[in-house]
């Protein structure tokens, strides 16, 4: 099928439809990716089950040139929710294989992830966090345990997980890792300098501050091999007042450098949510791509390919995206209510996607309303149903019960193993 987009009564090939071809050698066969969302569909001893073949074999069939798994952990005692996947030594790599066998068509990546002090108390995950600074929400704070600062020995061993996850996902059949260093997960607290206290080689000036980041894309590719693709997901701010900022991205992309095939640009943590609630009312291109404005800043000095991801829900701003100097455009939410979105673009058509609302007054449980509300979305195409998707506000009440569910299990698992 030759794609063509509209514009203007003129029959243009869209430049996303075109392929890429990444540092590592792979070509991608479009530039759109699905990018990663929390799929709380781990099966028993956190693998990947039927659920999530079937679901990534939907986006799989849906257009994209890309998949991101969501994140990953890369170790079992320190899990962001109860049903999040976990591969690392002591897992079973069969079910990894059934799940990377779901891309026929695209590029299948896995993101790999380490919570830090980002994990809830019922878990029973321990909270390491680079020095003993609390999570701060408002009152949801006290879901989160008081983190454990991280002792050298920590900190290689973290190295080491994200290394030995990385070299399983090459075996299991994925096509390349993203290591996650944004939304404010470990990687992320490290480059903060409102998380990061340190006064040794890992805290105080930037490069310190990278240097875990540094040392895990380093380890990675240092397993895997060549031909292997390695990208980093990094915040292009955290929007909190003295955090992480466009200037620090900036000096880490450049430092990532000949490392990665490419960084993924997001922004915003658990407490500073970015992306959360309301779309705005106005359909400018810049408040529809969350954070085009500020991260198109860093497009121009950039040696290697940037991607961005943010509230991309129609084929006009993914082609603006791409116009700005990104080389792929990331589509998350978009994919949970249409799977076959990129089709529908890849053919010309421009249709918006419509974003979740939620209508409760606080900031923070409107977005866990609309996070649970995407979440039942995916649970529903993982098992091949087609629905309406529920309100946000039910959904959160569905989503505590599912785990509900899954921290029943995983105490279970955990009893039996200790």
């Amino acid at each position: 099928m030759t794609s063509r987009f509209q514009d203007h009564g003129r029959a243009t090939a869209p430049e996303f439809a075109s392929p890429l071809r990444l540092p590592c050698g792979i070509t991608l066969p479009n530039r759109i990716v699905k990018a990663a969302m929390e799929e709380q569909l781990a099966g028993r001893g956190g693998h990947p089950d039927a659920r999530l073949v079937t679901l990534y074999r939907t986006w799989d069939r849906g257009g994209v040139g890309m998949m991101l798994t969501g994140h990953v952990m890369v170790d079992r005692s320190a899990v962001a929710q109860p049903a999040d996947v976990v591969l690392d030594a002591a897992g079973d790599l069969a079910p990894f294989r059934e799940w990377a066998a779901a891309a026929e068509k695209s590029s299948f990546w896995m993101q790999i992830n380490h919570p830090g002090r980002v994990v809830q108390r019922d878990t029973g995950s321990r909270a390491l966090a680079p020095s003993a600074v609390p999570v701060d929400i408002g009152p949801l704070s006290k879901l989160f345990p008081a983190p454990e600062p991280m002792t050298a020995g920590d900190i290689r061993d973290t190295v080491e997980r994200f290394a030995v996850t990385a070299e399983l996902a090459e075996q299991a059949g994925f096509a390349g890792v993203e290591i996650h260093s944004a939304h404010g997960y470990l990687l992320a607290q490290f480059l903060s300098p409102l998380v990061n206290k340190r006064t040794d080689q890992w805290g105080g000036s930037l490069r310190n501050r990278a240097r875990l980041l540094l040392d895990v894309v380093a380890a990675v590719r240092a397993r895997v091999s060549p031909g292997f693709g390695v990208a980093v997901k990094l915040n292009s701010a955290d929007f909190q007042r003295g955090g992480f900022d466009l200037e620090d991205a900036h000096h880490v992309i450049e430092w990532l450098g000949g490392s990665v095939d490419f960084v993924e640009l997001s922004g915003g943590s658990i407490e500073s949510l970015a992306t959360a609630g309301h779309p705005a009312d106005e359909r400018t291109l810049e408040r529809e791509a969350y954070f085009l404005k500020l991260a198109g800043e860093l497009v121009a000095d950039a040696s290697i390919p940037l991607m961005l991801t943010g509230g991309i829900r129609r084929a006009r701003v993914a082609e603006d995206v791409i116009a700005r100097g990104f080389s792929l455009v990331g589509v998350a939410t978009a994919l949970a209510q249409r799977p076959d979105a990129p089709l529908r673009w890849l053919a010309g058509e421009d249709g918006e996607v419509p974003a979740p609302r939620s209508s409760l007054r606080s900031r923070s449980l409107r977005a866990a309303a609309v996070q649970a509300s995407i979440t039942s979305r995916l649970h529903d195409l993982s098992r091949g149903r087609s629905r309406p998707t529920l309100a946000p506000a039910a959904a959160l009440f569905v989503d505590r019960y599912r785990r509900s569910r899954a921290l029943r299990r995983r105490r279970r698992e955990r009893s039996t193993t200790s």
